[in-house]
């Protein structure tokens, strides 16, 4: 079994940051931890930023030149560095990656950006 581990989520004021760390626990063989979604409430669930390959990126409009993904395979952890933070940034971020073609969720992490 495999787990993913958000953690660094939090309460900060428009224009903070926060860095946001997934691990893999488990049975981590095999796995991808591949980058970050969001959904705020009443919207549905959306890419941030994630490792489209060893050493691709692609991030969501909205965040490019704010946020940064980066990763330490040997800790098999992704970070997700958010600057100039906004309102509308508010949201559970959860991780994402896969095994295989088997996706795999984070159980969230609340992030919220108060103006």
């Amino acid at each position: 079994q495999v787990q993913l581990v958000e953690s660094g989520g939090g309460l900060v004021q428009a224009g903070g940051s926060l860095r946001l760390s997934c691990a893999a626990y488990g049975n981590i063989f095999g796995i991808n931890v591949k980058g970050w979604y969001r959904q705020a409430p009443g919207k549905q669930r959306e890419l941030v930023a994630v490792f489209t390959s060893a050493d691709s990126t692609n991030y969501a409009d909205f965040v490019k030149g704010r946020f940064t993904i980066s990763r330490d395979n040997a800790k098999n952890t992704v970070y997700l560095y958010m600057n100039s933070l906004k309102p509308e940034d508010t949201a559970v971020y959860y991780c994402n990656g896969a095994r295989g073609f088997t996706p795999l969720w984070g159980q969230g992490t609340q992030v919220t950006v108060s103006s």
